[in-house]
């Protein structure tokens, strides 16, 4: 792990895509997800996402792709849509090379402010598969608990990869903004 500079946000463009896809495929599938701590190689094979999936995200209304750079370099970068009153928190990838250098608290805390100063949402849901524990502890150590509402594994559809085993299904996560935020 190398520590980044400072990073910079910005919303994706369609000129980002194949880097997105590369970045998302790095952190979570293959040799290189193996190097992070986010990698789901023991749970699914094949793609994380595609070039038609990311676009689709970023052409989405009430949906921002949102990238870390440092160093003139893609670090990571994450979806959040606004969904009612909550935003929504998913397609998380921090490029494995910089997990655990605190990149990734600085991408979720700012797709936490643009959800609740931009778009004055109350809060923020996301999915985890449940057998992802330690990441889920990642999250509930930023506030997020687990709701007991679960989601079925879409089984049948590779765009979301190639299931290693028939018992993975999501599970919600929420966190509620303080009505006195700073």
């Amino acid at each position: 792990m190398t520590t980044p500079s400072i990073p910079v946000f910005r919303v994706a463009t369609p000129a980002d895509v194949d880097a997105i896809v590369a970045l998302v495929q790095s952190a979570y599938r293959g040799e290189s997800g193996l190097r992070g701590w986010t990698t789901e190689s023991h749970l699914l094979d094949g793609q994380r996402t595609d070039a038609a999936d990311v676009s689709d995200l970023i052409g989405r209304s009430g949906s921002r792709l949102l990238l870390a750079e440092s160093d003139g370099r893609l670090r990571a970068s994450c979806h959040v849509e606004r969904r009612d009153s909550h935003g929504y928190f998913g397609m998380f990838a921090v490029d494995p090379t910089q997990q655990g250098s605190g990149l990734g608290k600085q991408v979720l805390a700012e797709a936490e402010r643009i959800a609740r100063e931009e778009w004055q949402c109350s809060g923020m849901r996301m999915t985890v598969i449940v057998q992802r524990e330690e990441l889920i502890a990642w999250y509930g150590r930023r506030g997020y608990r687990r709701t007991g509402e679960y989601l079925p594994f879409p089984y049948g559809d590779e765009r979301f990869g190639v299931p290693r085993r028939d018992d993975l299904r999501f599970e919600v996560l929420q966190k509620e903004f303080d009505e006195v935020a700073a």
